[in-house]
């Protein structure tokens, strides 16, 4: 059994796809980045943050997974959106353009702490207008970097 820090349902889906059997915790973490973090060393701090936040919250001695993800667009960090208007304002810059997505993952047990991360390179299709408000009117950017779904 390994602990999720993490309320993310796309996190829980990721991990009952391959079956893990896991329990989730809520954290709490400032995700402020530090002036002039680059990208990746800002994504894998996240990711350990939370696992090392999950660990002091949990008793036993099972491993704590933490995770993050950004999007950089133009060495700029796309996090969440704030409003709709943020989220129509992020997918209007990525709209026809290639960007990274970078995503770190954290295992932090007692005795030891093991950071990984992932970049992958994303092209977006142009996106009209429409297709921005559709997508915005379903709910789906708001809680996710970017303004859209990546797993």
């Amino acid at each position: 059994m390994i602990y999720l820090a993490s309320l993310s349902p796309r996190r829980c889906e990721l991990l009952d796809q391959i079956k893990v059997n896991y329990q989730q915790i809520a954290v709490s973490v400032d995700e402020t980045p530090y002036p002039q973090e680059p990208a990746p060393d800002y994504v894998r701090r996240l990711a350990l943050t939370k696992a090392r936040a999950g660990r002091l919250a949990v008793s036993t001695p099972c491993p704590v997974l933490g995770a993050d993800t950004v999007i950089v667009y133009d060495k700029q960090l796309l996090g969440k959106p704030v409003d709709d208007d943020d989220a129509s304002r992020m997918l209007r810059v990525l709209s026809g353009r290639k960007h990274q997505v970078m995503t770190a993952v954290a295992v932090v047990t007692p005795t030891r702490e093991k950071v990984r991360l992932n970049i992958s390179l994303v092209h977006f299709r142009r996106l009209s207008e429409a297709d921005i408000q559709a997508y915005i009117k379903t709910g789906e950017p708001l809680d996710k970097a970017g303004s859209y779904a990546i797993q």
